[in-house]
């Protein structure tokens, strides 16, 4: 079993270091401080479909440290709230809202999305959740609270990175699950799960490209400032994080687990 690497605590805690900085824009070429699969062209796509307006209230599920909440609300002028369960994520993202002079119309806290959601009913007129999903073991719970807080007739976004779609051995589960812990599940039960929380599924989409575009870049961004990251990483942390993103780009280049886009919207009525 390959050790396990905190990659969530570490990156949110050095965040505004020089070499990650550069790694950003290495790896999504328009960086707008996001750490998962995202492109800025892809997430526009994806607010296309989800039409968020200036009287808007977003909820970023899992926001991470921020950059595309922030994002959102400078593009669309609406209000933002932005949870994600690590403290240090949302410190980051809280000094980068500070810096970009948001704090009004953005906010961040720290919260458990698999557990209630410390919001009202009806409270939010969208929901995004960007790469995160894999990460929440009672799936039907997390879709119920979004129903809950969803305004009726609006809609929610989210991905599932490592929907199974092909022959995997459990080495290779091992590795791609070795940041955190992981929910696999094959096709079908993510379109189950969201009928059976009261949504209709409005749209589904194949976006494994984008997440394999971005996990090569990344891997091979990083192994150019190698001497900067083990200075900060060590020896260890450095290669563990090498063999996940690795192994990203190859499960998802040969569609064995593929990134899958979900629209859902809460009936009206």
């Amino acid at each position: 079993m390959p050790e396990r690497f905190d990659f969530y605590d570490s990156t949110y805690g050095h965040f505004t270091e020089h070499v990650f900085d550069i790694i950003r824009k290495e790896t999504f070429g328009v960086d707008i401080g996001q750490d998962n699969w995202l492109t800025v062209d892809e997430y526009e796509r994806f607010l296309s479909w989800l039409g968020p307006a200036p009287e808007h209230h977003v909820l970023d599920v899992a926001c991470g440290s921020g950059g595309p909440a922030l994002y959102l609300a400078k593009t669309a002028g609406c209000r933002m709230t932005g949870m994600d369960a690590n403290e240090k994520g949302v410190a980051a993202a809280t000094q980068m809202a500070v810096r970009a002079n948001q704090t009004g119309r953005v906010r961040f806290t720290v919260g458990n999305a698999s557990s209630r959601l410390p919001f009202d009913d009806n409270t939010f007129h969208a929901l995004l959740c960007i790469d995160s999903m894999n990460h929440f073991p009672d799936r039907l719970a997390v879709f119920r609270e979004w129903h809950r807080v969803l305004c009726a007739g609006h809609r929610a976004i989210f991905t599932d990175p490592v929907v199974i779609t092909g022959p995997v051995t459990n080495d290779e589960l091992a590795i791609r699950s070795s940041i955190g812990l992981f929910l696999f599940v094959p096709p079908g039960v993510n379109e189950r799960l969201i009928e059976e929380a009261g949504f209709l599924l409005v749209r589904q989409e194949d976006v494994s490209n984008n997440a394999a575009l971005v996990s090569g870049r990344w891997h091979e961004s990083r192994q150019r400032h190698k001497n900067e990251l083990l200075e900060i990483e060590g020896e260890n942390r450095f290669e563990g994080l090498q063999r996940f993103f690795a192994s990203v780009h190859q499960l998802t280049t040969e569609r064995r687990l593929s990134r899958i886009v979900y629209l859902a919207e809460k009936r009206a009525g």
